[in-house]
């Protein structure tokens, strides 16, 4: 299984961006992704997850009403749009995957995960 996250960039306060994680060697359809991410100092914070197999998905406090899960299981990609984005959603941020269906956002939960991709956001 890999994971490739992919999107981020800088971008000014109120912004937006979409990640991307794409995946290989498994079939989406029976997983769940999480998104997390990490900024210097801090520990990894999770952002959001989605069942792919019903698009059931969770989102943080933190993100609630800005960001928005999404997939697309014949591309085998699941989506994290950035609307409204804050100095503080500055972060590392980095897809994870486990096989079933559970919503949690513990890092422990994930089985895999993908390298990261770096999101700025700064006047």
């Amino acid at each position: 299984v890999q994971l490739q996250a992919s999107g981020g960039g800088l971008v000014q306060p109120g912004g937006s961006l979409r990640l991307s994680c794409a995946a290989s060697g498994l079939i989406l359809d029976y997983w769940t992704i999480g998104w997390f991410r990490q900024a210097p100092g801090k520990e990894r914070e999770g952002v959001s997850c989605i069942n792919t197999s019903d698009e059931t998905a969770y989102l943080s406090d933190s993100v609630k009403g800005r960001f928005t899960i999404s997939r697309d299981n014949a591309k085998n990609t699941v989506y994290l749009q950035m609307n409204s984005l804050e100095p503080e959603d500055t972060a590392v941020y980095y897809c994870a995957a486990r096989l079933g269906r559970g919503l949690y956002l513990t890092h422990d939960y994930y089985d895999y995960w993908g390298q990261g991709t770096q999101v700025t956001v700064s006047s």
